[in-house]
This record gives C-alpha cells, sequence and structure tokens, in this order.
C-alpha cells in the first residue's frame, strides 16, 4: 500500500517535528538555546529527508539510520547557529574541536535516537495497521451494500488479525455471584 501526498505529508510532518523537538530539547537540557528561525531551518531539513521515503511503511532498520542522519544534521545545525557561552562550556555542551561532540554528548545523542526510532517504528506499524483494517471495513461494506438481497459470504476480504495482549484477552470475565432468581 502506498500512500497518497496528504498523509505522506502528514507522516513527514509528525518526523520533523520529533527530530526537531527532540534535538531542541537536548540542546536546552545541555545549556544551549536554539533561535525560532533555527528551529524553523532543521524542520525544513528534516521534512526534506523524510519526504521521499514516506510513500510507505518503513520499520526500525530504515527509520534508525535516517533519524540519526538528521539527528547529526540538526546537530550542526544548532550547534553552529550560536557561539558557546561559559556555561555551555561547562556543561559539557560546548564542543572540543569545533563541531565535534564530547564523548557523554554522543551517548546522550545515540540513546535518544534510538528510543525515538522505536517510537516513530511502532507508531508506523500502528497507523498501517489502522488502515489496513479500514481498507477491510470498507471493503466489506461496499460489498455488503452492493450484494443481491440475500445474505452472501464475503470471501477474500478477511480483516487483518489484530494482536492483543494476553491482559486484554482475558479482561472480560463471565464469572461473578449469580444472578438473583425472579419469585
Amino acid at each position: 500500500m502506498s500512500a497518497r501526498l496528504p498523509l505522506r505529508l502528514a507522516r513527514v510532518a509528525a518526523f520533523a517535528a520529533v527530530c526537531v523537538l527532540l534535538g531542541i530539547v537536548a540542546h536546552a537540557v545541555a545549556g544551549g538555546a536554539v533561535a525560532g528561525g533555527t528551529a524553523v531551518l532543521g524542520f525544513a531539513v528534516s521534512m526534506a529527508a523524510g519526504l521521499p521515503i514516506a510513500g510507505r511503511e518503513r520499520g526500525l532498520r530504515v527509520i534508525l539510520p535516517l533519524l540519526a542522519a538528521v539527528q547529526a544534521m540538526l546537530h550542526v545545525i544548532f550547534s553552529t547557529a550560536h557561539a558557546p557561552d561559559p556555561v555551555q562550556v561547562l556543561t559539557g555542551h560546548a564542543h572540543v574541536g569545533g563541531l565535534t561532540p564530547g564523548s557523554g554528548m554522543l551517548l546522550m545523542h545515540g540513546w535518544a535516537v534510538v528510543m525515538a526510532a522505536i517510537w516513530l517504528a511502532r507508531g508506523e506499524a500502528a497507523l498501517w495497521g489502522l488502515l489496513r483494517r479500514l481498507g477491510a471495513r470498507l471493503v466489506r461494506l461496499l460489498l455488503a451494500w452492493s450484494a443481491v438481497p440475500g445474505p452472501r459470504p464475503l470471501t477474500g476480504f478477511a480483516e487483518p488479525l489484530v494482536l492483543r495482549t494476553a491482559m486484554l484477552h482475558r479482561g472480560i470475565s463471565e464469572r461473578g455471584p449469580p444472578l438473583p432468581r425472579a419469585r
């Protein structure tokens, strides 16, 4: 299944928002600041990086390297947008030798990229699963409306399997006290 332009743009906007917000929060926690214009530039770079692959469902194997590359680009954009002040030098946000980050910053960027990539991959799976279920239901509904009077079995358009956890599967119980008898 391939996505049309409005869905592609919505998916890329979500990807870009996660990338930029993750980068801004990380830089703010490390003592840096990001101006509005720099954030808009970062959003545009993230949109441009994600748009070519937004046409169909992507897994962690595609999302993780793309997110890592975008975070590296955003790191360079955000870091070159302002000069380090003494607070950044003390907190470790200032770079040693230009744009090379320290080991702590690399560790935090790596952790954030992996966590965001897992989150985005799960969101991708949920979105495409929802679209598949809605499509199957729509086909079943259209076939039912166009059917000749009388029941006709719908074959070949089974709704995709919905995975439920054991907790949800066992959530409905018919046990309990007996109902009072009418006298």
